[in-house]
């Protein structure tokens, strides 16, 4: 049966213009849960939310966001469905686009999507060497290259470790949902407290304003030609993520809140991450094991983002879109997976990981961007759709129906909202240190890719052991293939050709 399955994903991927080059292990559950790591996604920015406001702000900004979040997963998945590749947003923008503007828009998508899978790549490693130790810059350094060794080494049982950090991540929120509960040794606080008690004055912000400034943002990522039936799982992943890691969430936030301690004494933590220092006052003894149970969920989300993030940029290069395209294309064995691509990832994190040592602030714009750069990358797909009148994705197997297009404007609208959320500093007044640069650097890696795509006249091609060096993305980037949808390829033609890589000819 399994066979069955792989055989008609690999016949859909030809159809949509690539051979298959990954090994299909993984399944629903392998990916569905390695794409929340709720509570360390919770953890990392939680001085925020308390900074923004407080428990109201944690609490109802969690079911806030967790709304509006679910529409772009809907209307991810509705695209995705019908074009699952690992290409993503930028190959939903090339096949749902005019001719004319499909190859800029989808080039601008992609090197979006770039940005935002290396940057969030570095939150997620940054962050989690932070709840270890403040200065974590050789914690940081040590999380990032065993991501890597795992992620290359163990690449052909990483889905069996997806279902360990599923096991880890839900015995992890129970264990502190009683523990937590039972000890209180700070206090007890009432309902009234831990669901509505809101005090902006940390962030000098208006009440309004301060309480979207401290709300949290969920990412969703995907493997999807490592997907057994991709067509399915995919859209269900997406969609189901945000129930299920609302709830987690939910089980997570309420026993802090109830039993929080000093909101001034967590702020005053000189790391700016107050989670290990919580977890001490609450149980009234070092709570290094509620510390590890975090830091164990981070790693699995550090794993899965680094390998997700591979994936990205492997798919990126196999359609030309990168420098040393061919080189970064390539997939280095069926054990060990685009051991190129992983190896990209991790120096870029490496060279923006030093940008710390010299200035937190400029560090800071990047962890930012990385949020921004994804929703935009994720929003633009479906405000081309929305453009398009839906026509594209009537016939998607995960259809939106008559819902579509309140779904998608919402989606869209809630994208806008949020990039201009991550532009904001998280308090005023501002000063040099705590001035939030997202915006500058987004915009700033959104102009160079397109002046990079226009200047096609000044080409320079180089020879680098055999690879083209690619100075002009016009020159070489023409969009991922477009073979002909009105056959479908033989089961048999695809898998015996299936592991000669590349990409179909047109």
């Amino acid at each position: 049966m399994a066979n069955d399955v792989d055989a008609t994903a690999v016949a859909d991927l030809h159809k949509l213009g690539y051979q298959q080059e990954m090994t299909r292990r993984r399944g629903l559950f392998h990916i569905l849960f390695t794409i929340m790591a709720v509570p360390y996604g919770l953890s990392a920015p939680f001085a925020t939310g308390l900074i923004g406001g407080g428990p109201a702000v944690l609490i109802w900004g969690w079911v806030f966001v967790s709304a509006f979040i679910f529409t772009l997963a809907l209307s991810m998945a509705e695209i995705s469905a019908k074009y699952p590749t690992s290409g993503g947003a930028y190959y939903w923008c090339f096949r749902l686009a005019s001719p004319r503007s499909r190859v800029p828009l989808s080039w601008i998508n992609g090197w979006l999507t770039m940005v935002g899978v290396w940057t969030i790549c570095l939150s997620v490693t940054f962050g989690t060497a932070q709840i270890i130790v403040a200065g974590a810059d050789l914690i940081f350094l040590g999380v990032t290259l065993i991501c890597t060794a795992l992620g290359i080494f163990l690449n052909d049982i990483l889905h069996y470790i997806d279902i360990v950090c599923a096991c880890w991540t839900i015995l992890g929120v129970l264990v502190m949902l009683v523990c937590l509960s039972a000890k209180a040794a700070a206090g007890r606080h009432s309902a009234a407290f831990a669901l509505g008690h809101f005090d902006p004055s940390a962030s000098g912000w208006t009440p309004g304003w301060s309480f979207f400034i401290g709300l949290l943002p969920i990412s969703v990522a995907s493997m999807a030609e490592e997907l057994h039936n991709p067509t399915v799982d995919l859209p269900r992943a997406m969609v189901w993520s945000i129930p299920l890691g609302f709830l987690q969430g939910v089980f997570f936030l309420l026993p802090i809140l109830f039993t929080l301690p000093d909101i001034t004494t967590l702020l005053s933590v000189a790391s700016g991450q107050p989670i290990g220092v919580m977890f001490t006052l609450i149980m009234g003894s070092k709570g290094g094991g509620f510390g590890m149970l975090v830091f164990g969920i981070a790693m699995f989300c550090a794993v899965s983002i680094s390998s997700a993030a591979s994936r990205a940029t492997w798919a990126f290069a196999r359609d030309k879109a990168i420098p040393l395209h061919a080189f970064f294309a390539r997939v280095s064995s069926e054990k060990h997976g685009p051991v190129n691509a992983f190896l990209l990832v991790t120096v870029v994190q490496l060279l923006l990981g030093l940008i710390y040592l010299g200035s937190s602030a400029a560090f800071n714009a990047f962890v930012g961007v990385a949020v921004m750069c994804l929703q935009a990358s994720y929003s633009m797909p479906v405000l081309i759709s929305l453009v398009n009148g839906r026509d594209n994705v009537k016939d998607s197997p995960y259809s939106l129906g008559r819902w579509g297009w309140a779904i998608n404007s919402i989606a869209v609208l809630w994208t806008m909202f949020e990039m201009v959320l991550f532009s904001m500093p998280a308090v005023v007044p501002v000063t040099r240190v705590s001035m939030n640069y997202a915006s500058v650097v987004f915009v700033g890696f959104a102009t160079i890719s397109a002046v990079w795509y226009m200047i096609s006249r000044f080409v320079l091609r180089v020879r680098v052991t055999a690879y083209h060096l690619c100075l002009d993305g016009r020159f070489y980037y023409t969009g991922p293939p477009i073979p002909s949808e009105s056959t479908q390829p033989s089961t048999e033609s695809v898998v015996a050709n299936e592991k000669k890589g590349g990409t179909l000819e047109d």
